[in-house]
């Protein structure tokens, strides 16, 4: 039919602000996660004279950031400090990501070190069939509080820990 206007749901192309509904389905995030990442300081919004929460198009590339740093392990706090040291609060380019990768490469290294030492002891562990816990390098690792006395140390007061470990959350 001539002269019928046809409407289309979504951004247009030359549209500079988001709804929260456009940018949840284009990132593929509920909600009420991009509630939870503006009340995090990774991504920021403005109101309308409605109340109504409006995005700039350059958060969509903060939130694959988020999402990045999410699978990959990173914590919110971290990618938060990150992104607080953009100039402006202005989003990640080129040569930012490569900057905050090398950041995080060695820590994520560190992590894949730590993960592939605990698949070894625990095929150890388990391999051996003892299930010994003082001798078990999983559930007691290197037997520091053992050299105390026989017992549950950590519960009397041992606070000595293994090297390269800061308390019992990672014993």
């Amino acid at each position: 039919m001539v002269g019928d206007v046809v409407t289309v749901e979504g951004p247009r192309w030359d549209q500079d602000e988001l709804t929260v509904g456009q940018v949840a389905r284009r990132a593929g995030v509920a909600v009420s996660a991009l509630h939870f990442y503006e009340r995090q300081g990774l991504i920021r919004s403005r109101r309308t004279s409605g109340n109504q929460r409006r995005y700039r198009r350059d958060t969509l590339r903060r939130i694959a950031l988020v999402r990045v740093a999410q699978r990959v392990g990173i914590p919110l706090s971290e990618v938060a400090e990150v992104l607080a040291l953009l100039p402006e609060g202005r989003t990640p380019n080129r040569e930012d990501w490569q900057r905050i990768s090398e950041r995080w490469h060695h820590e994520l290294s560190e992590r894949i070190r730590y993960l592939e030492q605990l698949r070894d002891d625990f095929t150890d562990c388990v391999g051996c069939g003892c299930l010994s816990l003082d001798r078990c390098a999983l559930a007691n690792p290197r037997d520091v509080c053992g050299q105390e006395g026989s017992g549950p140390q950590r519960l009397r007061g041992c606070s000595v820990f293994p090297v390269g470990l800061r308390g019992p959350s990672e014993c």
